[in-house]
């Protein structure tokens, strides 16, 4: 057999193998985010809007809390776990995976100290109404971290159903159970007792992913003698720090700014049009959960070739499923957010633009993972930084004019401008072209 013959044949089984785990990543994904949305919708129920615009205030700041106290490392780990076992470099594979553990924590733990005094602070010369419910809160910024953490260490050693099922399954399901339990004994739900919960749920989906994945380290690799080299991975990880934060900023920006300028009822009403607004993008999502690890490989052995096949794949099968999805949720837009109550349809609009929005960062497709995953991180930095500052600026000026509406607007255009941008640069840095109209064109090459 010729060595084309045997690189066609290597090809195809990558592509094979990777619709078998966009398979498995399809069922996860469709089950985690039904079960997350019918979490919010309870929650909306049982809680009213003020409570639950609290709760998910609470919320958005601990995960953007918990970017800057996992330091990039996330990213980190998902990018240089995939090369170091391409290269068996399993010493740098142990120790990554144990340093990236110690440090997210000592840093988690630093954050929260420091966050808790400035609540108090601030609280004290000025009270707000988010303060007790912050404090509260805080737990969730280190257990957030390390389950982001160890999400992408399981997804870097291709176990997707290890990454994503305890938090997108089991978690909503333990928080959707006690919060109905509490209920029935209490008659009435609020912000703080479910703040507590969630933060005992976290805890506990962490401990049982955290035991599995060192299961599973053991299994593929001696763990002895690892090798710590901090400098390198912080130098990575201070660039995808940035990167993360920004696209924190993107996805949880909006929700805090209305919670802050104009009040709980309306960061509530907001936050149910962002949830549903996730479906559009929910089939990329599924495969940058698979797909990622493999960008790295074959950058890794110089298959550009191969990477085109297999970024051209993806984003045809991201096409399709996602117009429809985006057609549904504009067409229905407000028979979907009456199942959180009537007095959400009043995001009507925003659930609109914001749908427009996710619609071209699915169409785009996996343009972030392609600059992060190939080493190009550093050449992203300038969009990164830009479409963060844009969107704080845009949300700064245009909630106050148009409301939850506003808000709507400043981040998908922020979206908008950062997906553009970063497909030129994957087509200039990588001499990969991601868009759709390129792969429907070459869909011959394809089969």
């Amino acid at each position: 057999m010729t060595n084309l013959a045997l690189s066609q044949n290597q090809k195809t089984i990558q592509l094979d193998l990777l619709a078998k785990e966009t398979t498995i990543a399809l069922i996860i994904k469709i089950i985690g985010l039904s079960l997350t949305y019918l979490l919010q919708i309870f929650l909306a129920k049982w809680m009213g809007r003020t409570e639950y615009g609290i709760y998910e205030f609470v919320m958005s700041c601990s995960l953007l809390l918990a970017i800057p106290a996992g330091l990039g490392l996330p990213h980190t780990v998902l990018r240089l776990i995939p090369e170091y076992r391409v290269k068996q470099d399993w010493q740098r594979l142990h120790g990554v995976m144990r340093g990236s553990w110690l440090v997210t924590v000592l840093a988690s733990l630093g954050l929260v100290a420091i966050a808790i005094t400035s609540i108090i602070i601030i609280n004290h010369f000025h009270h707000f109404i988010y303060a007790t419910p912050l404090l509260f809160g805080m737990g969730l910024v280190l257990l957030q971290a390390l389950q982001s953490l160890q999400e992408e260490t399981a997804r870097a050693m291709e176990d997707i159903p290890l990454a994503f099922v305890p938090s997108q399954i089991i978690f909503p399901i333990l928080v959707l159970g006690s919060g109905f339990l509490l209920l029935q004994r209490h008659e009435d739900l609020t912000s703080l007792p479910m703040i507590e919960i969630a933060t005992f749920m976290f805890l506990i989906i962490v401990g049982f992913q955290l035991g599995l994945l060192w299961q599973k380290s053991k299994q593929e690799f001696v763990p002895d003698k690892p090798i710590y080299d901090y400098r390198e991975w912080l130098g990575i990880a201070l660039v995808l720090l940035i990167q993360q934060a920004s696209s924190g900023i993107l996805s949880q920006t909006d929700t805090v700014m209305i919670g802050s300028l104009i009040g709980p009822e309306s960061a509530g009403i907001y936050n149910a049009a962002v949830k549903t607004s996730l479906w559009t993008s929910f089939v990329l999502q599924i495969v940058n959960m698979v797909a990622a690890p493999m960008f790295t490989t074959l950058y890794t052995q110089g298959d550009i070739a191969g990477l085109q096949k297999v970024v051209s794949r993806v984003t045809i099968w991201i096409f399709y499923p996602t117009i429809a999805i985006a057609l549904c949720l504009i067409t229905f837009t407000q028979p979907i957010l009456s199942l959180f109550g009537s007095g959400f349809i009043a995001a009507d609009w925003s659930l609109k633009v914001l749908v427009l929005g996710q619609l071209v960062n699915a169409l785009c497709g996996s343009v972030g993972y392609l600059m992060i995953m190939t080493g190009h991180q550093n050449q992203s930095f300038r969009v990164i930084f830009c479409s963060a500052l844009l969107n704080v600026v845009l949300n700064a000026i245009l909630i106050p004019i148009l409301g939850i509406v506003g808000a709507a607007i400043a981040t998908s255009f922020t979206m908008i401008v950062w997906n553009v941008w970063l497909s030129i640069l994957v087509v200039k840095y990588i001499g990969v072209r991601p868009s759709i109209l390129y792969s429907l064109f070459e869909r011959d090459n394809l089969s």
